[in-house]
């Protein structure tokens, strides 16, 4: 056998498995909505919907019905069954009740499909319009041959919306459909008024359901309450089937397909079914609803999961699921928290170790605040300073070079912090004020013009020294306005 024979035995084999368990149970109605129109079965040529529809005359649809009425009343409690719930007889009712919804589902679609072959003749463009299988069935029921129906109707307008019944009214006025006979209006007369009956009875079922789902599934209708959990419970085909399924498939289920012609499909929600549309659910934002759907249909499951092995018959793991539901909803909901900004913490370093001794002891007096400084850092107070340079402004020397600073001596200069000069420079200075041939005002600070010999009117040339008359002014300041200068004492003549 060549690899191609093999590949396409594998996918015959795939094919078999995926006809047998790729659709549980109450999925043939989206299985039949799936077949292309080429493929599926053309009902135009039916004579009555009695041959096809079958169900609503069959012995197991009324003894299910005439059961369901006669419980319908009465009510019951956990403490009445005796044994495993499995051998009430009004448990195997419900699980009936439930596969019986799913049959009337598919009948319900072949009779949609009789109904819009047989109708297409007459307004071929109304299937497209109107995509719901009930909607469609009340609106032919409506209108039949007369499409003036359409205008100002007020039975129409409970059922399709005024959009839709405006876009059908402006079609049935350009269709090309022609007049169906008395025996065509009389077979899709009794084709709606069965799918109308139906429908009736899949909600009779449905309320009775409701009615005892505490008695079957008590956890999972504390969750999503016990209409939600009677329609997929319905849908999925009884209890059993409900716990088999996964959480993803559990959220999809109640979900329709909408295609419409010329309208928006921003309203439109997608992969949503009951579990989005209960109460639980929409009492959150709307941006919250899927994330929660989600977390619903999770829960659901566990629920049933319990449900279906009759554990916890008292609720208490359904009430427990929904705590934690409505715990992760607030947490959902909770604004998020301020962000602080934190100090930074604290170096890791130790403290390090400061170095001692006399050598240390003279750089810290060398380094450390001059006297100069002190005076430039303080300020006469009521006084308006002046700024040093121009480029920095504010900047001023506070009382250092100003006159009237209330001190009598000048500062004294701390030979600690006195600026240090190397030998080196020092002998560089000193030949530098050193004079060779004589007295030179090169290196002198005295005037250029000073000379050592002077005209006088009596001698005529005096060989005379320039700074003798700076010397006694230095001398007398030396004397009274030294650094180490005191107080003379005056000594008072007394008066005779």
């Amino acid at each position: 056998m060549s690899l191609a024979d093999e590949l396409l035995a594998d996918l015959e084999e795939a094919g078999d498995e995926g006809e047998d368990g790729l659709y549980p149970e109450g999925e043939e109605g989206d299985r039949l909505e799936d077949i292309p129109e080429e493929m599926e079965v053309d009902y135009s040529k039916a004579e009555c919907v009695t041959s096809i529809a079958k169900l609503r005359n069959s012995k197991q649809f009324s003894e299910i019905m005439d059961k369901i009425s006669g419980y319908i009343g009465k009510q019951r409690k956990n403490s009445e069954v005796s044994g495993p719930v499995e051998a009430d007889p009004e448990y195997r009712l419900i699980v009936a009740a439930n596969n019986l919804t799913v049959e009337i589902d598919n009948e319900l679609n072949i009779i949609h499909k009789f109904t819009r072959d047989k109708y297409s003749k007459r307004f071929p463009e109304l299937e497209s319009l109107v995509p719901d299988s009930l909607d469609y069935i009340r609106t032919v029921k409506e209108l039949g041959n007369n499409l003036e129906k359409c205008k100002n109707n007020e039975t129409l307008q409970q059922i399709l919306t005024n959009a839709t019944i405006m876009v059908v009214s402006v079609t049935a006025s350009t269709t090309q459909g022609s007049l169906l006979s008395e025996d065509e209006l009389k077979q899709l007369e009794e084709a709606c008024d069965m799918a109308l009956e139906l429908n009736q009875s899949k909600h009779r079922i449905y309320e009775y359901v409701e009615s005892r789902m505490s008695f079957i599934a008590p956890n999972l209708s504390i969750i999503v309450g016990a209409s939600t959990a009677a329609k997929i419970m319905g849908i999925a085909g009884g209890l059993t089937n409900l716990s088999k399924m996964p959480a993803c498939n559990l959220m999809l289920l109640g979900a329709q397909r909408r295609t419409l012609s010329g309208f928006s499909s921003t309203s439109l929600l997608p992969h949503t079914g009951f579990i989005y549309h209960c109460d639980v659910v929409q009492s959150l934002p709307p941006d919250l609803r899927r994330k929660a759907a989600r977390l619903v249909a999770a829960k659901c499951t566990l629920a049933a999961r319990v449900d279906s092995f009759h554990e916890s018959s008292d609720g208490k793991v359904g009430y427990d699921l929904k705590e934690e539901i409505e715990r992760k909803f607030d947490k959902w909901q909770e604004p998020p928290p301020v962000k602080q900004v934190k100090p930074l913490p604290a170096p890791l370093d130790g403290q390090r170790k400061k170095r001692g001794g006399r050598r240390y002891r003279k750089m810290k007096e060398r380094l450390g605040l001059t006297e100069i400084r002190k005076h430039a850092n303080r300020m006469t107070f009521a006084e308006i300073e002046d700024d040093a340079y121009q480029e920095d402004l504010g900047f001023s020397l506070g009382q250092l070079g100003k006159s009237g600073s209330g001190r009598v001596r000048q500062a004294q200069v701390n030979e600690a912090t006195k600026a240090r000069i190397s030998k080196s420079l020092q002998r560089t200075l000193q030949k530098q004020s050193m004079t060779y041939g004589g007295k030179s005002t090169v290196r002198d600070r005295s005037s250029g013009t000073s000379s050592s010999v002077a005209f006088t009117p009596l001698q005529g040339l005096e060989i005379v020294n320039p700074q003798a008359a700076e010397k006694k002014v230095a001398e007398a300041n030396q004397k009274y306005f030294s650094n180490m200068a005191e107080f003379l004492k005056v000594k008072k003549e007394s008066k005779m």
